[in-house]
């Protein structure tokens, strides 16, 4: 397959309308928890502002400033991550960056939305920007569960 062809596939029309639709796009006011975080080798940039009750997520803003894969992992990330604990982000992280290095399996419900994303496996350059927004919110997340144990 062409590099032309191989680009058509990774940026399918799934992807473009999630990147399009980002779900708690923008910022919130007086966040518990808020981190940037910058993928160095491509300048994206996530920004996610969260609250947290009982451990779990209630409240969640993000300011995507990302490639297409970025803001439609950004965009899955949205989706789901209310009600989500932080044991369930940093499984989700974990299992998501098995599944673009390691050929791993995608990861469990309610995180399998991020199978729209396999294509960029072979796109090592992209890993990073992929990642950026869940692993915002799971700093986010263990900053206020630190926060509760100290």
């Amino acid at each position: 397959m062409s590099d032309n062809a191989q680009m058509m596939k990774l940026y399918s029309t799934r992807i473009l309308a999630l990147a399009a639709d980002i779900p708690h796009q923008g910022r919130l006011e007086g966040p518990q928890a808020s981190v940037k975080r910058r993928s160095p080798l491509c300048g994206s940039t996530v920004t996610v502002d969260l609250d947290m009750d009982q451990g779990r997520v209630s409240r969640f803003g993000q300011d995507v400033k990302a490639c297409a894969l970025g803001q439609a992992a950004a965009a899955i990330l949205g989706q789901v991550i209310l009600g989500r604990s932080t044991e369930e982000l940093a499984q989700a992280r974990a299992q998501l960056h098995a599944m673009l290095t390691a050929d791993g399996p995608i990861p469990a419900a309610p995180f399998d939305g991020f199978e729209v994303l396999l294509p960029a496996r072979e796109y090592r350059n992209r890993h990073a920007s992929i990642l950026l927004a869940l692993d915002a919110a799971l700093e986010a997340s263990r900053s206020l569960a630190h926060e509760t144990t100290s």
